[in-house]
């Protein structure tokens, strides 16, 4: 069975991108820097959850003893320095996005990182070339799980978000593109979905693809 979506639009970190786990592992290590050691689980809770929302977990669970301007300054500096060597793609990425491009279907991204962060790693990742929009919180009133960036994705491509298909792998992501009106595909990374409203669940993006109905697109 097939279906015709007027378009498709992606999370990026984590879906698109494998990020997250270079993002964990800086986070514990700049913390134990800054003399503050956190389990692996503590900094997994945060995938899926915009930066506002990050510093205030973090202050509930370490307090007011972490400069959190100067850690956040050395986590970033550290993963942009990684990211530079390249940020590898996740499993059948290139070839979904490049069947949709073929098929003439609009794309898009709508993501919890900035937007101007968010085209970098899609440059990084050589992934850039598949999409004309970028849509980050920081250009729109709330972050996910709001619904906002995914319906400004919808409003730049021209169609209705009803009739979108979103790939998420968090559930912050998931709630965001449900409260938007769209079907959703979520592909988990690095945590498991704990409240599994995703329209369609996968271990892949081919796979997750084929089950929404584009499996013509990810053959």
């Amino acid at each position: 069975m097939s279906r015709n979506y007027a378009a498709v639009i992606f999370d990026l970190d984590g879906l698109l991108i494998d990020t997250e786990s270079v993002s964990v592992e800086v986070g514990i290590s700049t913390l134990a820097e800054f003399g503050h050691r956190v389990e692996r689980d503590f900094m997994l809770s945060m995938i899926g959850v915009d930066e506002v929302e990050c510093v205030a977990i973090m202050r509930a669970h370490l307090g007011d003893g972490l400069d959190f301007a100067a850690f956040d300054a050395r986590w970033r500096e550290t993963c942009r320095t990684r990211h530079a060597q390249g940020i590898p793609q996740k499993s059948g990425a290139d070839a979904l996005l490049s069947g949709l491009a073929a098929a003439a279907i609009p794309r898009a991204v709508a993501t919890n990182s900035r937007a101007e962060a968010g085209r970098r790693k899609l440059g990084q990742s050589r992934l850039d070339r598949h999409f004309d929009h970028v849509v980050g919180f920081d250009l729109v009133a709330a972050p996910k799980p709001a619904p906002d960036v995914y319906l400004r994705a919808a409003e730049l491509l021209g169609v209705d978000p009803a009739d979108c298909l979103a790939f998420e792998d968090s559930d912050p992501g998931t709630a965001a593109a449900l409260a938007a009106g769209m079907t959703v595909v979520q592909v988990p990374d690095l945590v498991p979905s704990r409240t599994n409203r995703a329209h369609f669940s996968a271990r892949t993006l081919t796979e997750g693809a084929e089950r929404a109905g584009l499996f013509t697109l990810a053959a």
